[in-house]
Order: structure tokens, then sequence, then C-alpha cells
């Protein structure tokens, strides 16, 4: 073997080695759980992974690029409660058209991204705290809207709630199809524009992208523009899946789309990483719930430590792909 292919192949391991990782151990647990138990093989469990994760699956899509160009967001969780707050309650006490609650949901948490990506960029505010507040001030938004839950029952979003995409006996929701057109449109976005060069050059090196001349400051609005749009979308996706708005919606699931992007393969440190990965990510997540969720004997809390334990062993993989790379 030739120096030149022994370093290609090197190369090849150090970027792609935790997106193979958390790709192999989704089919490693879908193979044991179709080994193991009774039905689990069935086309339709597997659709239910993403009918069930759907939400999460857009926010991680959101939470990728924020990582990708080193920040952090808290304030996903929120944002999402938030969105359904709006929409529940602009549908059932406003009485307003569905459509219109839910392009006003999305324009929010917009809003809420640009505003957090503005004290970011212009002000210096490390993101960690930024989002902090943003995420107080949804979370607060969604009480001074209604400390109870809404039930949403205007027809067209209930419509579309019960909507399903069939092959054969097997089915999808809307909600899925939301959430692909998502995932499509940010893998391209990140990998096929000059804004997502953008995103692995200031993750990468901020210092260096500046003396580059990429606009720095308008690259992190951006970003985090983008993921309020993401996390609005995913609430859009939360409200068809609950058909309610409630401000205790989504507590702690900022950290659920964190750990689908460091289990996908991305860097916590920014500049390495790939959207696809995040999908795997997600799935992986979503099919150790529904192992437990089979097994029937095991207490649900285990779904936590088992994603606290694979998180250990991702940033120790990541630790080790750094380290390889330090010594080219």
């Amino acid at each position: 073997m030739s120096k030149a292919t022994t370093q290609r192949m090197e190369n090849f391991t150090t970027k792609y080695l935790s997106v193979v990782a958390a790709t192999a151990l989704f089919f490693i647990a879908f193979i044991f759980g179709s080994v193991s138990y009774r039905g689990f093989f069935d086309l339709q469990t597997f659709f239910n992974l993403f009918i069930d994760k759907s939400f999460l699956l857009v926010s991680a899509m959101g939470m990728t690029l924020v990582i990708l160009s080193g920040g952090i967001d808290l304030s996903v969780g929120s944002v999402v409660a938030l969105t359904t707050m709006i929409i529940s309650s602009m549908t059932e006490f406003a009485k307003v058209d569905a459509l219109f609650a839910v392009a006003t949901a999305l324009a929010a948490g917009a809003l809420i991204g640009f505003l957090m990506g503005c004290i970011i960029a212009c002000w210096k505010v490390p993101p960690f705290i930024a989002t902090l507040a943003g995420m107080f001030f949804a979370r607060g938004a969604c009480y001074l809207i209604s400390i109870q839950s809404i039930s949403i029952k205007n027809k067209t979003l209930y419509d579309l709630a019960l909507w399903k995409l069939r092959f054969g006996d097997w089915f999808i929701s809307l909600n899925v199809i939301i959430a692909i057109v998502m995932v499509a449109a940010i893998i391209y976005l990140s990998l096929h524009t000059k804004f997502g060069r953008n995103i692995y050059a200031v993750g990468g090196n901020e210092q260096s992208a500046i003396l580059l001349g990429i606009p720095v400051k308008r690259t992190k609005i951006l970003i985090y523009t983008i993921n309020g749009f993401c996390s609005a979308v995913a609430g859009v996706v939360f409200s068809l899946y609950m058909l309610s708005g409630y401000g205790l919606h989504c507590q702690g699931m900022e950290m659920d789309a964190i750990a689908a992007v460091v289990i996908g393969g991305t860097l916590l440190s920014g500049g390495v990483g790939y959207v696809y990965g995040s999908i795997f990510g997600v799935l992986t997540l979503a099919i150790i719930q529904s192992l437990i969720m089979f097994n029937g004997t095991i207490n649900s809390w285990w779904t936590k430590i088992t994603v606290g334990i694979l998180l250990l062993v991702f940033i120790g993989l990541q630790r080790f792909i750094v380290a390889v790379g330090g010594k080219k």
C-alpha cells in the first residue's frame, strides 16, 4: 500500500470516525432488538423511531449548526414550548386561522434566535449566558400566556395531526415529512453553500476566519436565527404530536438535542462534524428508548443513564480524534 493511500485512509478515519461509530451503534442496537424482541424488526417499528422523535430531529438540525460554529444553545426546549403555547392559544382563545398561528410561532422562534445571535455576535456575550437568558425568557413567556395546558381542538391542526402517508400496512405522519424536509434543507445549507463553509470556518478558528474576510458576526447571527426557526418548527411538530400547548413541555430537551449532536460526531469545540451524523444521533436515542420499552421490565430512567454513558464514550472518542489530528 502506497504512502499516499495510507495517508488518505488515516484522514478518512480521523474525519468520519465519530459518524461511522454513531451509525454502527444504531445498526447494532437495531439488530440486537430484532433478535431479542418479537416485532422489533417490523418496518413500522423503524418508522415509529422517526414519528416519536421527529421534533427532536428538527431541533438537532439547528443545534448541529450552532455547535459546528463553536457555540451552544440552551433555549431550544423553551422555544419549542413557547411555540406550542402560541399556536394553541391563538387557535383556541383568539380563534385565528391555524396557518396564521403557525406562521406567528415560526416568526417568534426566528426572532428569539436572531436576538440571541445579535447579543452573542455584537456584544461578545458567551453563548451559554445569552441562550440561558433566552431559555428563561421563552419559558417565562409560556406562563404569561397560560399556566395551564391548552388542548388544540382546531379542525385544521387536528386533521393534520391525524394525517398519515401509508405504504401498505405501514405509515408515517406529517411530522416525519416535515422533519425530512428540514433535514434535507440543513444538509444542503451546511455542505453546498458559502454560508455552510463559513460555519465550519468560524467554528474551526474564529480569528483565522476574520483574517480571511469571512463575515463572522453576520454568520453567527444567521446561525442562531436559523436555529431559532428550527426550534419553532420543532414546536409545530410537537404541537401536532401532542395536540396541546403547555409551558412544561420539552423541559430538558436542549440536553437531548446536544447529546444527539455529540453522539452524531460533531465536536463540541466546533469546526468538525456533519449534519447527517446528528440523524443517527437522534435515532440512537430513539432506539435506546424503544429497546427499554420493548423489554418492559427495565426502569425508563435507564434511558438517561445509557445516554450519559454514550456521551462519555463519544466525548472520549472526540478527544482521541483531536489528539490524532494534532499529531499529523
